[in-house]
C-alpha cells in the first residue's frame, strides 16, 4: 500500500516531521493529542488511528472499507495485541477496545463511539474470571451490546433503556451501579433479544466482524443529520473527514477505586484560571457526557483518591503547558491507576475566550498577537446576549436550582423534544422557546440551536448539553434534579406546580449568581436567578418574569470596544 493510512499512537508524533498541521490533519485532532501525550511519557492506553484519508477513501469506494485498508486494520491489531500481551477474542485474556471518532476539528458529542469492543458470550466469561469481577464483565458486555446495536445498526437506544427502567424498578433500586452481576447477566441476553428481533440476525460473536463494523459506522457519522448540522453552524468543511482511533480499553467500571471524568484546565464558562472538570466512580466515560447521573466535582478525587488527583493535576498542567491553551481532557481511573484517553483545546464561551487569552499573555505563554487570533469575531456577538434586570428578578419567583453550565439568560415557551423546538420556532407558534430534556443528546442539536436556553434534569458542568451550549453561546442549567419529568404527557413538575409544553419559564445560566437577588462581581454581567448552584429558574409570563430583561452593556461594549482596538492594531502591524 503506497499512502499510509493507520498510525500507532508511538508513531504520530515523530511521523510528520515536526508538522503539527500535517499531524493534526491526518490523524485528527484526537489522534493528534494521543500521539503527542504517548511521546511525552503519559499514561495513555494505546492503539492507533485509521486517517481522515481513510474515512476520504470510504466515501470514494463507496462507502466500505476496502481490502488493503482493512488487512492493514488487522495487521495493527496483531502489533496491539504485542504491545498489551492481550489477544482480540481470547476466551482467557481478551483484548478489548474503544473505536472512536476525531475529526481535526472539534465537534463533541456530534460523532460515534463504542466502548468494549471484542466482548462476546466466550470471552464475557473469560473477562469475568480473570478479573474476578463478574459484574464487571457483564456491565461492560450489556454496555457494548447496546452502543453497537445503536451506533452501528440504527436499533433505538430507547429500547435498551426501558429494559433497565424496567430492571431497576422490579429490584427497587435508582442508579444503574446498584444492578447485580445476575441482573447485568440477564439485561445482556435481553439485549441480545431486542437486536435479532430488530436485525433478524443474532448478535456478531466475530471481533473482526465487529471491529469492521464499528469503523464504518465512525466514517458514516461524519455524514449524519446532527454532524452536518454542527459542521454548517462552525463552517467545518466536509471533505475534511473523520480520523477514527482504536485504542485499549480502560474501565472505570470495574469497581469504587475506579471511574472516569472530563476536566478543563480553566473555566471555559468565565474563564478563571482554575481547574474545573467531573467525574463518575464506577463508570464509563459516555455516562458522563450523557448526563445519566449527576457527576461529583473533580474537587472531590482529591478526598477520595489523593494520588490519583495529584497525578492528573501535574499532567494537566504539562498539558496547558505544552499546547499553550485551556485543555478539555477526558480521563479513566481503573483500580486507582489514571489513564488519559484525549486532550484537546476546550470549547469555551465569548467571556471565557477574552479571559483565558488575556491571561496567557500575562502569565507570558502567547503573544498579543496570537491572542486576538484566539478569539473568533463572531465570539464577541455573544457578549452581548441579554440578561436579566435586577429589578425584574425581584419580582419573579424562582421555582428550582441546578448547575449554571453555560452563561446567560433566557425566557420561552417550555417545549420537550427538539423536534418540537424546531417545529414550533420555524411555524412561529413559539417563536421563542425553552428546551426542557431529562438529559440531551448529540441528536438534539437541531433543536439547542433554535432554543433562546436549555434546561436538563440530570448532567453537570461536562455534559453534552453544557459543552455544546457554551460553544453555541446559549443559556443552559443542567442537572435539575428536583424536576419530575413526564415526556409522554409533556410536563414536568417543580416546586409543587405542573409546567405544561407552550407555558413560559426563565432560566439564568450565570455562573455568577447565587440566588434571587444576588449581587454579581464585575459588571459584565446583571444578576440571575436561576441560582441552579449559579442559575434559577422563574415562572410566569415574560412581562412578570423578565420585564425588565435587558442587555449589559458596559462590561460587554469595553471587552468588544478592546478586541476591536486590538484587530485594527493587529492589521496595522501587518501592513
Amino acid at each position: 500500500m503506497s499512502k499510509k493510512y493507520l498510525y500507532y499512537f508511538s508513531e504520530g508524533s515523530q511521523a510528520f516531521g515536526g508538522d503539527k498541521t500535517a499531524m493534526r490533519n491526518t490523524l485528527g485532532g484526537k489522534g493528534s493529542g494521543l500521539a503527542e501525550m504517548t511521546a511525552a511519557g503519559m499514561p495513555v492506553p494505546q492503539g492507533f488511528t485509521i486517517t481522515t484519508e481513510a474515512c476520504t477513501q470510504y466515501y470514494t469506494d463507496g462507502r466500505q472499507i476496502n481490502a488493503e485498508i482493512q488487512a492493514d486494520i488487522f495487521a495493527h491489531v496483531k502489533g496491539l495485541e504485542e504491545i498489551t500481551g492481550k489477544k482480540f477474542g481470547d476466551i482467557e485474556n481478551p483484548l478489548l477496545v474503544s473505536v472512536r471518532s476525531g475529526a481535526r476539528a472539534s465537534m463533541p458529542g456530534m460523532m460515534d463511539t463504542i466502548l468494549n469492543l471484542g466482548l462476546n458470550d466466550a470471552s464475557v466469561e473469560g473477562l469475568a474470571k480473570k478479573t474476578g469481577n463478574p459484574r464487571f464483565a457483564y456491565d461492560s458486555y450489556r454496555r457494548f451490546v447496546q452502543m453497537f446495536a445503536d451506533v452501528v445498526m440504527g436499533v433505538s437506544k430507547s429500547l435498551f433503556e426501558e429494559e433497565i427502567d424496567k430492571m431497576k424498578a422490579a429490584k427497587g433500586v435508582t442508579n444503574d451501579v446498584d444492578l447485580d452481576a445476575d441482573d447485568l447477566k440477564q439485561l445482556v441476553v435481553i439485549f441480545k433479544k431486542i437486536y435479532e428481533d430488530n436485525e433478524h440476525k443474532p448478535f456478531p460473536q466475530d471481533p473482526n466482524e465487529q471491529l469492521i463494523e464499528a469503523v464504518k459506522a465512525v466514517f458514516r457519522s461524519w455524514d449524519n443529520p446532527r454532524a452536518n448540522v454542527y459542521r454548517k453552524m462552525n463552517e467545518i468543511p466536509y471533505e475534511w473527514g473523520t480520523a477514527v482511533n482504536v485504542q485499549q480499553m480502560a474501565f472505570g467500571n470495574s469497581g469504587d477505586r475506579s471511574g472516569t471524568g472530563v476536566a478543563f484546565t480553566r473555566d471555559p464558562a468565565t474563564g478563571a484560571k482554575k481547574l474545573m472538570g467531573e467525574y463518575l466512580i464506577n463508570a464509563q466515560g459516555e455516562d458522563v457526557v450523557a448526563g445519566v447521573r449527576t457527576p461529583s466535582p473533580i474537587s472531590h478525587l482529591k478526598d477520595q483518591m489523593p494520588e490519583v488527583y495529584d497525578q492528573f493535576v501535574e499532567i494537566a498542567t504539562r498539558l496547558e503547558n505544552y499546547f499553550r491553551d485551556m485543555q478539555d481532557m477526558e480521563f479513566t481511573i481503573e483500580d486507582g491507576k489514571l489513564y488519559m484517553l484525549q486532550t484537546r483545546n476546550g470549547k469555551r464561551t465569548a467571556q471565557a475566550a477574552l479571559q483565558i487569552a488575556c491571561d496567557l499573555v500575562d502569565e507570558g505563554m502567547i503573544s498579543e498577537r496570537e491572542a486576538v487570533l484566539r478569539v473568533e469575531p463572531k465570539q464577541l456577538d455573544t457578549l452581548l446576549h441579554p440578561q436579566f434586570d435586577a429589578e425584574a428578578l425581584k419580582r419573579a419567583d424562582a421555582i428550582g436550582k441546578g448547575l449554571a453550565a453555560s452563561p446567560g439568560s433566557a425566557c420561552g415557551q417550555v417545549v420537550f423534544s427538539a423536534e418540537e423546538a424546531e417545529e414550533a420556532v420555524k411555524n412561529k407558534t413559539m417563536p421563542k422557546v425553552v428546551l426542557v430534556r431529562l438529559e440531551t443528546s448529540p441528536e438534539d442539536i437541531v433543536g439547542m440551536q433554535v432554543s433562546q436556553g436549555i434546561l436538563t434534569v440530570r448532567g453537570g458542568m461536562t455534559s453534552h448539553a453544557a459543552v455544546v451550549a457554551r460553544g453555541m453561546g446559549t443559556c443552559c442549567v443542567s442537572g435539575c434534579g428536583a424536576i419530575k419529568m413526564n415526556e409522554e404527557a409533556k410536563t414536568f413538575e417543580l416546586s409543587g406546580k405542573t409546567y405544561k409544553e407552550g407555558d413560559w419559564i426563565s432560566i439564568d445560566g450565570s455562573t455568577q449568581t447565587t440566588g434571587i437577588g444576588s449581587k454579581v462581581s464585575g459588571d459584565s454581567f446583571a444578576s440571575g436567578f436561576i441560582g441552579w448552584n449559579g442559575g434559577e429558574v422563574a415562572s410566569g409570563s415574560p412581562v412578570d418574569s423578565i420585564a425588565g430583561a435587558t442587555y449589559s452593556s458596559n462590561g460587554a461594549f469595553n471587552a468588544i470596544n478592546a478586541a476591536i482596538d486590538c484587530y485594527n492594531n493587529e492589521i496595522k502591524g501587518v501592513q
